[in-house]
C-alpha cells in the first residue's frame, strides 16, 4: 500500500462574476452569476514510503491547493485521498502529528519568544518525550547549526536562519511525512545548499517521506529522483527527471573547441547557435542524429581540439512545457 494515495482529487470553487454596466452592481445582486474555478481537477497519483517527490507547476497550476488537501486544511470536492491510512480532513488532529508542514512563505515559529522556546513549546503540543525530543533537538541543532541562535527572538532571525528553524521544528516530533511549499525561496546559496543536505540526510538515515513544491528547479534536480508536473489543475506528467529530460529536452548542443579559428562552419544536421573565437555551439536534434554521428562528421571537416555535449537544462525543458500549455496527455512510467 502507498504512503499517499491520490485518486481523482479534485477542487473546486465558486467565483462571482463581476458585470459591467450602470447598474452591474443592482443587478448582481438581484440575479448572482457564477463561474466554477477548477483549481485542482481529478488528479491522481501515488507516492510511496521514503520517496523525494518535486510537485511543480506554473502559478495558479494547482500546487498549493493540492498540498493543502494534503495536509487537510482544506476539504477535496470530490475523489479520493488517503494519506497513511487516514483521510486528512476527517481525522486532522491524528493526521496532523504525522506530519510536518514548512511553507517558505509563513512560519509556525513564535514571532517574539526565543527560538529554543518554541522548540519546548512543540514538545508539550506534540507531547514529544523529553528523551526522544532532546536527541532530536541535538541533532537537527548540529545539522542545521542552530546553536548561534537558539536564544534569540524569531523576530531577529535572518531568513535563512527562520528557515532553519521552521525545519527543525516539523521534525521535532518525527513525522513520517514533510511536506515543503518554497522552502529556499529567498535565501542565499549557502544557506540554500545547506537546507539541501539536511533534506537529503533525513530522507536517507530517517526514510521521511517529503513532497516538494518549488519554482527553483535547481532544488528539484538536486533532491527529487522523480517530479509531477501540473498544469491547469491537471497532472501531464509523472516520472523521473532523467525520463522528462530525455523525452522533451529535444535539443542538445555540440560544444566544440577548434585548435584555430575558421571562417566558417556547417555541418550536417546541425545548427551553430553561437561563436566565440575558436569556440562553436552547435545545436541538434537527438530525434535527428545522435551526438556521436554528428561528432563524427565534425572531426572530419575541422581541426577539433576539444568535445563537449551540453544537454538541455530541466529548466528549460519545464518552461517549453508550461508555454505549450497542457500539451502532454499522457505520463512517463514512475521510477
Amino acid at each position: 500500500m502507498a504512503l499517499i494515495e491520490v485518486d481523482r482529487l479534485s477542487k473546486h470553487y465558486q467565483q462571482a462574476v463581476r458585470r459591467e454596466g450602470r447598474f452591474a452592481a443592482l443587478r448582481s445582486l438581484l440575479a448572482r452569476e457564477q463561474r466554477t474555478i477548477h483549481a485542482v481537477d481529478q488528479i491522481s497519483f501515488m507516492i510511496e514510503r521514503g520517496e523525494m517527490v518535486g510537485y511543480i507547476g506554473p502559478n495558479g497550476a494547482g500546487k498549493s491547493t493540492t498540498m493543502k488537501m494534503l495536509t487537510g486544511i482544506l476539504v477535496p470536492s470530490g475523489g479520493h485521498l488517503l494519506v497513511d491510512g487516514r483521510v486528512p480532513h476527517r481525522q486532522r488532529v491524528a493526521h496532523v502529528r504525522q506530519i510536518g508542514v514548512v511553507f517558505g512563505q509563513r512560519t509556525q515559529l513564535w514571532w517574539d519568544l526565543p527560538t529554543i522556546e518554541t522548540f519546548e513549546l512543540l514538545r508539550y503540543i506534540y507531547r514529544i518525550p523529553q528523551e526522544r525530543w532532546r536527541q532530536n533537538l541535538d541533532t537537527f541543532t548540529k545539522l542545521l547549526e542552530l546553536h548561534p541562535f537558539l536564544e534569540t527572538p524569531v523576530r531577529q532571525l535572518s531568513l535563512g536562519q527562520r528557515m532553519r528553524a521552521d525545519l527543525a521544528a516539523a521534525l521535532l516530533h518525527d513525522p513520517a511525512i514533510l511536506f515543503l511549499d518554497e522552502p529556499t525561496i529567498g535565501l542565499d546559496v549557502v544557506a540554500r545548499e545547506r537546507i539541501r543536505q539536511f533534506l537529503t540526510h533525513i530522507n536517507r538515515e530517517r526514510g521521511v517521506t517529503i513532497i516538494l513544491t518549488t519554482h527553483d528547479l535547481a532544488d528539484i534536480a538536486r533532491l527529487c529522483p522523480r517530479v509531477v508536473l501540473i498544469d491547469h489543475g491537471q497532472v501531464i506528467y509523472d516520472g523521473t527527471l532523467a525520463a522528462l529530460s530525455a523525452r522533451y529536452g529535444r535539443w542538445r548542443t555540440l560544444v566544440v573547441d577548434l585548435s584555430h579559428e575558421v571562417e566558417a562552419v556547417s555541418v550536417p544536421q546541425a545548427e551553430v547557435v553561437r561563436r566565440e573565437g575558436p569556440r562553436v555551439w552547435l545545436r541538434f536534434d537527438r530525434a535527428a542524429t545522435t551526438a556521436a554521428a554528428l561528432i563524427t562528421d565534425v572531426a572530419a571537416a575541422y581541426p577539433v581540439r576539444d568535445l563537449t555535449v551540453e544537454e538541455p537544462e530541466i529548466e528549460a525543458i519545464v518552461r517549453d512545457i508550461y508555454e505549450a500549455g497542457s500539451a502532454l496527455n499522457h505520463r512517463a512510467l514512475a521510477p
